[in-house]
């Protein structure tokens, strides 16, 4: 791995995969037949790119195929999914928010609903591969915030089956409406509707680049959960930390994509020098080191500061996904930590502990955006809608100066509305 010296001008230099111009153009074309066209769309798109022969009559997950799934899935794996989904619950739920309402000396009432969405997608990616912490993090945020329907939809295999520890997980979660579709078509089924699929409010959830531009075009028809960049992840040191750790951390994020990112952020350099050996030499059993080798080859780095305290500069210049911090007093540096998705503090806390298990939501802001957005939480599953109700003594002591402010804006029927409110007794305007 490169060795280099902090400078301030630093970043984890990758782009967004934003798609070819002949992908864009591919995905509006689905969008516009399934829109057009409804499930016919949906079950041709399912043949040509899946190879998979369903109808809108077998699309949809039957409670037989759920049953069969329980019956291949071990009890230990079922052990493990139920207390990672209860971990999951009970972290989510402290995040719940309250309708409130307060009253004003003057009568007035002001106030805020939480509502949750309707209906919300969850998009998991299917063929050979199982996905089951994806379920999790995506479908219990929503689960708290009191969503009624949650929609699962996932590529199917050739056979026309979803993994069964995929069905057996959105089982557990009490999922019962998921369709074997995927790509852009099941994006367009989610936000647009079809003969057998209701829209939904929101959809989340990874995919594939085609997946990824969907979600984008159908963005104000429906609401997403965000564009996402390849994972990264930064790890934060000193001289008591240990390299070995520091390297099958670095490692995990790496062999996720070639364009991941794994970075060392350290002011000791004899640290840094004995991660570097490590990574190469864990590197070299890893069955995915061809796709962890590029990533750390394009998109690792270490960088040695002056200071613990350029170091934190660092962090905070990256803005990373994941951030672990193995120091010798890791609490202490937490107020300084102003941009990170997700903070592991000591050498126990590897990040798959996060990404499966521990209760946070795995799924967070990449590519620097930790600097404004946060991970899926309850709150991106809800909204909030304004309560006001404005008392007599408000408007006789106010409507002056709303109108007033109208004006400067020159919008004088806002200004009438407000004074009309002045204007004598409200049944004056009333005739026999």
């Amino acid at each position: 791995m490169n060795i280099v010296d902090y400078s301030r001008d630093i970043s984890i230099k990758r782009s967004v995969d934003q798609g070819t111009g002949d992908q864009r153009r591919a995905v509006e074309d689905i969008l516009a037949r399934v829109k057009a066209e409804g499930d016919t769309a949906v079950d041709a798109y399912t043949r040509q790119f899946d190879g998979a022969d369903l109808s809108s009559e077998t699309r949809r997950v039957t409670e037989k195929e759920i049953q069969t799934a329980y019956e291949k899935v071990d009890q230990e794996t079922l052990a493990i999914l139920r207390e990672a989904k209860a971990n999951i619950t009970r972290f989510h739920e402290r995040q719940q928010r309250q309708t409130w309402i307060t009253t004003e000396a003057d009568g007035t009432i002001l106030g805020q609903k939480i509502t949750p969405l309707d209906a919300v997608g969850i998009y998991v990616p299917g063929g050979r591969a199982s996905y089951p912490s994806t379920i999790l993090m995506n479908a219990i945020p929503a689960i708290v915030a009191g969503v009624s329907r949650i929609v699962m939809v996932s590529p199917p295999q050739a056979d026309g089956s979803l993994n069964d520890v995929v069905l057996v997980t959105a089982s557990e979660l009490g999922i019962k409406e998921i369709y074997k579709t995927g790509g852009a078509q099941a994006v367009g089924a989610l936000a647009y509707g079809t003969e057998t699929v209701e829209p939904v409010d929101k959809i989340v959830g990874p995919g594939n680049i085609y997946v990824a531009l969907a979600k984008q075009l159908v963005y104000g028809t429906v609401d997403i959960d965000m564009f996402a960049g390849p994972s990264e992840i930064v790890v934060l040191a000193d001289s008591k930390a240990r390299a070995d750790y520091i390297a099958a951390d670095m490692l995990s994020q790496a062999e996720h994509d070639p364009m991941a990112s794994a970075v060392l952020v350290t002011p000791d350099r004899p640290l840094a020098e004995r991660v570097a050996a490590e990574v190469e030499s864990q590197l070299a059993t890893l069955p995915k080191k061809e796709i962890a080798g590029d990533s750390i080859r394009d998109f690792g780095a270490i960088y040695v500061t002056a200071t613990l305290d350029e170091a934190v500069e660092a962090v905070n210049e990256l803005a990373p996904e994941h951030l672990e911090i193995q120091t010798e007093a890791p609490f202490d540096l937490i107020g300084s930590i102003r941009h990170a998705g997700a903070i592991f503090l000591g050498e126990n806390s590897s990040e798959p502990v996060g990404d499966y298990f521990a209760g946070p939501n795995h799924v967070l802001p990449t590519n620097g955006t930790a600097r404004f957005s946060s991970p899926l939480n309850v709150d991106d599953f809800t909204k909030k809608s304004s309560i006001l109700s404005y008392s007599r003594k408000a408007v006789e002591e106010n409507a002056a100066k709303i109108a007033t402010f109208a004006r400067l804006e020159g919008l004088e029927a806002h200004a009438r509305a407000v004074e009309k409110r002045l204007e004598g007794n409200p049944d004056d305007s009333k005739t026999d």
